[in-house]
């Protein structure tokens, strides 16, 4: 009994179920990971299990090891029969006592993401495959993504000659691997099932060897994983599964929230139950955050159904802030965040959430000024990411020949036939004629294809620097983004969009440097030595020079060391799993957070809802929700409507705050939305309780020659009612952006439609 006496009811009911499978529906903060524990350990201590009787499936590798040491705390019973682990360490464990079986080699070894794509690098070198066309990252998640599907190359569907060219690499990549006795992760899985589908012996064996199986994080298994389950589950098991639908937030990844919908049907078995139980008691957040929780989730449909509640104090509401820009979103949470330490909350308690990475840039340059720490958890810091640390070394390479850091990064990327021989050529010649590597480029007597390529890379760079002399520094990183090669590059990889957007962010970072650049900044040797450089150089821009000093003071110690508190920077999805006693979401701008992307993808609106549901839970005791009336995205500003996630949050649990100026209070609370709100969010509602003649909010300089205003609720014929929310052009090339109710958001050119005012 003392196994249950720190369990609530919910769980101490959980625990104790009888013989049969479960799943517990487990929402944020009511102690899952406890009740699991807490199960096993009770079927141990009662005699209802033995350690080599239970398989325990948990997503991370610490997760087991933090269940392991706690069984052993709280049963004092040996633990060494008992299997724990990931779906992939598990799996290896099969694979190795049965690897004859597998047709896998006894020596057989594992590689990771960066060895597959080194290893297809090889393969394709080796047999000629052009790399261009079929970008070795491609094939890679081409791989992936069907064996998470549980698809060798015979049995997937080529109907055009891309696809039947991507399947016959598919088929070389597992010769490639069979020799070299290598699998890669997917493979473990996939293997694993094959051979417990074919193998009825074998399956049995497992069968009645795991009779009390248990899965952590339910909700983020794949259909192979739950397939594999289903392999081990005989009909006499008992399939303990502890998850949370709605917090289901990695589709893109292949998790599939219909595992939780089909395991009541699949696990019911004629002589054994399934169970449904629900732990609905948060112990992290105050009553306003998951009673706004709770109102928001429920307008998704496809969700099993629950309803957190706690003992804790209702709390402070929510604060809503309308910031003009993105910067002062920024200056907000900074000013926020400086009010927080003051009042005694740890940086370290605080958390920034975005729901994309190159929003962080924006961020990072507030706390940057603000001599705030920060730490980015789980990612990189804006500046220290691959691809901007790329573009930088093109313009300092551009701005300073000698720079040879910058020159080893680029003059091989995007990959241009320079090879590790050829640059060991060029250092011999640097060293022994004692001129820069630069110089060794220019006049090295490389021949050959390698010559003639470094040829090629120095007349780019000299050519870039003639065309750059008279750009704005924003128009220059873009020149030299797109000469380069990098955009092309980026282009032409799948999933890399993230990449791309990064890259955007960085010209919108040179933007907003050369508009709030204060000179009197810096001080005057650093301005003479600028000075005295570009005198020298006059290819050199003064403010490329003075913005490349900035990127390199912002990517140096702001990011705090780790025993050093620091306010987290991370992205919602890397947020799963944390708890902050204050948390801010920023960005809450339709078309940004939820995705445009989601608009038109099936139930993707529900999975971008069931992130805001995981953003929002993280906060313990105050939760701020932020957005920007006008952003800078893919180089143009955008009006934003403010996101329909925060229209389902109710008025009373909300407190809006705005920008005060030439007040002593910098911002001022009101109990209420905007009207501007207020019909945006009845444009989205079609019941006739929301008449749409409310007033708009019309920002200043966004009318259009047409008579439309930007933010404006107008009617299309096709699509419906929506919202103006971005326009560009003019005349016969004029054409608005639209955010309609039904049908996402597009672009229209007003030469060609006719949209009615609302």
């Amino acid at each position: 009994m003392s196994l249950l006496d720190n369990l609530n009811p919910e769980q101490r009911a959980a625990v104790t179920l009888p013989a049969g499978s479960a799943l517990i529906l487990a929402g944020a903060g009511s102690g899952k990971t406890r009740v699991l524990t807490s199960r096993i350990a009770w079927l141990l201590s009662t005699g209802q299990a033995t350690p080599l009787s239970i398989l325990a499936v948990t997503f991370t590798n610490k997760a087991a090891r933090e269940m392991l040491a706690r069984l052993a705390d709280m049963t004092m019973i040996r633990m060494s029969g008992l299997w724990i682990g990931t779906f992939h360490s598990l799996c290896h464990r099969f694979l190795r006592t049965h690897y004859r079986d597998a047709n896998l080699a006894a020596h057989f070894q594992i590689i990771d993401v960066a060895d597959q794509l080194a290893l297809i690098k090889r393969m394709y070198r080796a047999h000629q495959i052009d790399d261009e066309r079929f970008p070795p990252k491609n094939l890679q998640w081409f791989i992936q993504k069907n064996k998470e599907e549980g698809l060798r190359p015979d049995a997937i569907a080529a109907d055009h000659e891309q696809a039947r060219r991507m399947v016959e690499h598919y088929t070389l990549y597992e010769s490639v691997c069979q020799r070299e006795s290598v699998v890669d992760f997917a493979e473990l899985l996939l293997r694993s099932v094959e051979l417990l589908t074919k193998n009825s012996a074998l399956r049995e064996h497992y069968r009645k060897r795991f009779t009390h199986l248990f899965v952590d994080e339910f909700q983020d298994t794949n259909r192979l994983q739950y397939r594999w389950l289903q392999l081990l589950a005989g009909d006499d098991a008992s399939v303990f599964a502890v998850g949370d639908d709605d917090q289901s937030i990695y589709a893109f990844r292949g998790a599939h929230v219909g595992n939780m919908q089909r395991f009541e049907h699949d696990f019911a078995h004629s002589n054994l139950p399934v169970h449904i139980a629900r732990l609905e008691q948060n112990y992290r957040s105050h009553g306003h955050i998951l009673d706004a929780a709770n109102a928001l989730i429920r307008h998704n449909h496809a969700r099993m159904g629950k309803n957190l509640w706690t003992d804790a104090p209702h709390g402070e509401p929510l604060r809503v802030f309308s910031a003009e820009s993105e910067e002062d979103e920024a200056r907000f949470i900074t000013d926020i965040v400086q009010a927080q330490t003051e009042a005694g909350v740890s940086l370290s308690d605080m958390a920034i959430l975005y729901r994309a990475n190159a929003q962080s840039r924006a961020l990072e340059h507030a706390l940057f000024s603000a001599s705030i720490p920060y730490r980015v958890y789980g990612g990189l810091r804006f500046f220290e990411r691959a691809e901007i640390k790329h573009a930088l070394a093109y313009l300092r390479l551009l701005a300073s020949p000698e720079d040879e850091g910058a020159l080893l990064r680029v003059i091989n990327f995007p990959a241009r036939g320079i090879g590790t021989r050829s640059l060991e050529q060029l250092q011999d010649f640097s060293r022994t004629h004692r001129v820069s590597l630069w110089a060794a480029t220019c006049q090295s007597d490389i021949g050959g294809k390698s010559g003639a390529n470094i040829a090629a890379f120095v007349l780019m760079i000299e050519r870039l620097r003639r065309e750059i002399i008279s750009l704005p520094l924003p128009e220059m990183i873009e020149h030299v983004l797109e000469a380069s090669g990098l955009l092309a590059h980026y282009r032409a990889e799948r999933e890399a969009e993230e990449r791309l957007q990064n890259l955007e962010e960085l010209v919108q970072a040179a933007r907003s440097f050369v508009e709030e650049r204060d000179m009197n900044r810096y001080m005057a040797d650093e301005e003479e030595a600028i000075d005295a450089e570009t005198r020298i150089n006059p290819t050199i821009s003064r403010e490329l020079t003075a913005f490349l000093t900035h990127a390199a003071l912002e990517a140096g110690d702001t990011q705090a060391n780790d025993d050093k508190s620091a306010l987290q920077l991370m992205t919602m999805h890397a947020a799963k799993g944390l708890e902050f006693h204050t948390v801010f979401i920023t960005g809450l701008e339709d078309g940004l957070f939820p995705h445009e992307n989601s608009l038109n993808e099936p139930n993707g609106l529900e999975e971008e809802r069931r992130l805001m549901y995981v953003a929002m839970t993280r906060a313990r005791r105050q939760l701020y929700l932020s957005f920007a009336q006008t952003r800078r995205l893919h180089g143009q500003f955008r009006y934003n409507v403010p996101s329909r996630f925060i229209g389902e949050i109710p008025d009373e649990l909300a407190q809006w705050l705005s920008t005060m100026p030439h007040r002593d209070t910098r911002y001022f609370a009101s109990p209420k939305r905007s009207p501007a709100f207020a019909s945006n969010n009845a444009l989205r509602d079609p019941s006739p309780h929301h008449p749409h003649s409310v007033p708009i909010k019309t920002f200043s300089g966004s009318r259009l020659a047409s008579g439309l205003n930007i933010g404006q609720a107008v009617s299309h014929h096709k699509f419906g009612n929506g919202i103006i929310i971005s326009a560009e052009g003019s005349g016969n090339d004029a054409r608005v952006q639209v955010n309609f109710q039904n049908h996402g958001v597009k672009w229209l050119s007003l030469a060609y439609t006719t949209l009615e005012n609302i």
